[in-house]
């Protein structure tokens, strides 16, 4: 069982929350949306489900919340934030309870996971989030995060009884549990924005990552192997098959084993244009040249049936059967003499055996010609041919729907408005799928609104088995997709240690109408179509039923290469041959994840790993070519 299956959300908006007008701080307007609507994004891929508490302008609440629920404090009076815990305490469906404010829109994305870790290990009550706070002109102090915990469920009756005591510290009532505590490197990540001041300076600032030491990740990104094993551990082929004849099955997925009616080839012929005999008449060691009698001519399709005595011999084009009581062929060029019906034949030309091809030598009846899982190209549909066989059984075509999302976004044809772009990944989406031999659903381009996108979501998982999004997984303001995902499927996850491409988001949605697999790629042009190679395009090859191993070499670079270790990079590159044919790659230049030019430039992609640090000019490094690719 996952831990967010675990986990509910509990965020706390229940106090007065006048610092900041008549607007409770839960409902102030940021980055396009609420602080409270913030939070929720962070939780909803750390928590199963989630629930608000507040006690004022419920209503409002309720609009931002959607299917959560915003429930009141079971105590009157604005008690404090132990009546919002008491009463998320009493709705928790799940084992433990994840508490956090509603006005800290930047809390970590691994809370809930780091605090259950120190929580396990510690065989704590509660786990509570811990900082170092710097403080003008003195040393930095510790700071603990009460509001920031991960409870056991089970905790409900203790906490009842302290508050029927009048007591209302947090503080306190934590004393008298076991308690784990979690230092976390990211302080900002647990800012409370208190005052129209505050909000106004973080809504011109952007967003704090979170922190990570230098040269690493982020501590919730991914590493690329790990996401490529999830994604394949979860692809199953489509069950659904269809039977089609030869010609209409080119590049489409066997959905079942070739088996060879006949022997290929179906009778022992010659390799080579020459003469067939008998391989006990050639001359002997130290015996002098030996002349052959011609007695006739077999062709391919005109077989001799004559049976050649000793001294006698066929002459045989290349495929013919070979003649009764022959098993050798001697290649015409080879012969000492060649007179009009006879051919002399020196020691030591040919060995017993040679140039003769055997019945079955390619492929046995019965044999496996292609197997399940080939994608048929040219060569294949002349190999099923000539086994004599018209039709194949192949898997159906996979149903992919695809969409761009983002205001800025602007349709060939359409008039270019200040600050917009034309829409280019939905191009290159359908050449990439179209390459697959995936059937597509284009569904154009999706608004910044988290009720279009749901709904393009929900029509696309109704019609498709895979959905493919490009935009909208980042952390900024419009970026919905994974939340979404969170709450009408699951994530596996959404953000990689990788360059480019670090926001990816990969799950499954789920409605009553359908299911489908979802791949919320990054919104940059070289992003989208990295990201793509790497898990969409392995996987949606998966659903096929076909295999799928991307052409990797190794080349020498011709120039140096910075990189930090603790990701994985993918630069665009150009492969040459270089001193005595030895591969060699060269970068295209500048290696933004907008320019598109570069990747029509290049032929290859150049894989620094994880682990790896710069590259000196000589080095040795993996190359992924574009080959079948692009």
């Amino acid at each position: 069982m996952s831990l967010k299956s675990k986990v509910t959300g509990l965020i706390l908006a229940g106090g007065r929350g006048t610092r900041m007008g008549r607007v409770d701080k839960g409902l102030q307007p940021f980055r396009g949306t609420t602080l409270v609507e913030h939070v929720m994004r962070r939780l909803a891929p750390q928590a199963a489900t989630i629930v608000i508490n507040a006690n004022r302008n419920l209503p409002q609440y309720q609009a931002v919340a959607g299917e959560a629920p915003v429930l009141p404090d079971y105590l009157d009076g604005f008690e404090g934030p132990l009546a919002g815990l008491q009463i998320g305490l009493q709705y928790c469906p799940t084992e433990l309870l994840l508490t956090a404010p509603c006005d800290s829109p930047f809390l970590p994305a691994d809370l809930a996971e780091r605090l259950h870790a120190a929580m396990q290990a510690q065989d704590a009550d509660v786990a509570l989030a811990v900082t170092m706070e710097s403080e003008e002109g003195g040393e930095p102090r510790r700071q603990l995060h009460p509001v920031f915990a991960l409870l056991k469920a089970s905790l409900l009756p203790q906490l009842d009884a302290y508050l029927a005591t009048g007591a209302r510290r947090m503080e306190s009532w934590y004393k008298s549990l076991r308690v784990a505590e979690v230092m976390f490197d990211d302080a900002d990540a647990f800012r409370n924005i208190n005052t129209l001041a505050e909000l106004q300076q973080h809504e011109r600032a952007p967003a704090p990552a979170p922190a990570a030491p230098a040269g690493e990740p982020a501590a919730d990104a991914m590493p690329v192997a790990e996401a490529q094993r999830i994604i394949c551990e979860r692809m199953t082929p489509v069950a659904a098959t269809e039977t089609l004849p030869l010609r209409a099955a080119l590049d489409r997925v066997l959905a079942e084993d070739i088996v060879s009616p006949i022997n290929v080839p179906a009778y022992d012929n010659s390799a080579m244009d020459g003469y067939a005999l008998r391989g006990a008449d050639l001359p002997a060691a130290g015996a002098p040249d030996a002349t052959f009698k011609v007695i006739g001519i077999a062709y391919a399709g005109r077989p001799c049936t004559q049976t050649p005595q000793a001294g006698e011999c066929v002459r045989i084009m290349t495929g013919a059967a070979i003649p009764p009581g022959c098993d050798s062929v001697l290649q015409q060029e080879l012969a000492a003499h060649i007179g009009a019906d006879t051919v002399t034949i020196a020691h030591g030309a040919i060995r017993p055996g040679a140039n003769r091809r055997f019945a079955g030598e390619d492929l046995k009846a019965g044999g496996i010609a292609l197997a399940k899982g080939k994608i048929l190209r040219p060569a294949d549909l002349g190999l099923v041919a000539s086994l004599g066989i018209g039709e194949v059984a192949v898997q159906r075509k996979l149903r992919v729907a695809f969409f761009s999302t983002g205001d800025e976004l602007r349709s060939l044809g359409d008039s270019l408005d200040e600050g917009c772009v034309y829409d280019s990944n939905r191009y290159t989406l359908f050449g990439m799928l179209t390459r697959l031999g995936c059937e597509i659903i284009d569904m154009g381009i999706v608004r910044d609104d988290p009720a279009a996108l749901e709904a393009a979501l929900r029509e696309a998982s109704a019609q498709a088995d895979a959905i493919i999004t490009s935009g909208g997984v980042s952390e900024g303001a419009a970026d919905y997709t994974r939340d979404i995902l969170a709450r009408i499927g699951d994530v596996a996850f959404w953000k990689l240690a990788m360059r480019p491409g670090r926001p990816l988001a990969f799950g499954q949605i789920r409605t009553e109408a359908g299911s489908a697999w979802l791949f919320g790629l990054p919104g940059n042009p070289v992003a989208v179509m990295v990201s793509f190679y790497l898990f969409a395009r392995p996987a949606l090859l998966r659903m096929m039923g076909a295999q799928s191993t991307l052409p990797m070499m190794q080349a020498r670079c011709t120039e140096a290469i910075r990189k930090r270790p603790g990701r994985t990079e993918y630069q665009r590159g150009i492969i040459s041959a270089g001193a005595g044919g030895e591969p060699q790659v060269r970068l295209t230049g500048a290696q933004g994840s907008g320019i598109l030019r570069s990747m029509t430039e290049a032929n290859c992609i150049v894989v620094l790993r994880e682990a790896q640090a710069s590259i000196a000019a000589g080095e040795m490094v993996d190359v992924l070519l574009f080959d079948g690719l692009v």
